[in-house]
């Protein structure tokens, strides 16, 4: 009886070191607690207003949430920085009489990884992602907001994976 109580023991003694290595957003143990994400600058050709900005807070919210590290405004022991460098808008679909059907908004955003802790995973890395709509709308309004949404939830997403998950 007593060598049971022991591998009942034994076995959730490594049940629960194995938990401390991986958790539910799939980041290994990271050797950081602080991190930083500095202004992502516009600079394609094509201006839209605010989506630095917003680029800049959608990568900081998703690292929050998805990690236990620190947000800083400077020293961090992860940073995060680039430039938005291309926003473009292009046909992707065509009609009988040669007009578009459906247009493809791409977002390409270039980002440079630091980790102070780790060298070898620092990167930089081109991201890119796209959202098409009919191209009877504007891209204005709600149509704009969710295709900016949906690219940059793909794109933080895609550099999150690169630099914690290592997906």
């Amino acid at each position: 009886m007593k060598q049971l109580h022991y591998l009942i023991a034994i076995a959730i003694l490594f049940t629960i070191s194995g938990c401390s290595v991986y958790n539910f957003t799939g980041t290994g143990k990271i050797d950081a607690k602080t991190f930083q994400v500095n202004f992502f600058p516009n600079n394609a050709e094509l201006i839209q207003p605010g989506i630095d900005r917003t680029f800049t807070l959608t990568l900081q919210d998703l690292i929050q949430n998805q990690t236990n590290l620190n947000l800083v405004k400077n020293g961090g022991d992860l940073t995060y920085e680039g430039e938005i460098t291309d926003y473009r808008i292009s046909p992707m679909m065509a009609t009988a009489d040669i007009t578009a059907a459906q247009n493809r908004l791409t977002i390409r955003v270039n980002v440079r990884f630091t980790n102070k802790n780790k060298e070898a995973d620092n990167f930089e890395k081109t991201f890119e992602f796209f959202f098409d709509y009919p191209a009877a709308q504007q891209l204005s309004g709600l149509t704009l907001d969710s295709a900016i949404k949906t690219i940059y939830e793909r794109i933080t997403q895609d550099i999150f994976n690169e630099s914690l998950a290592k997906w």
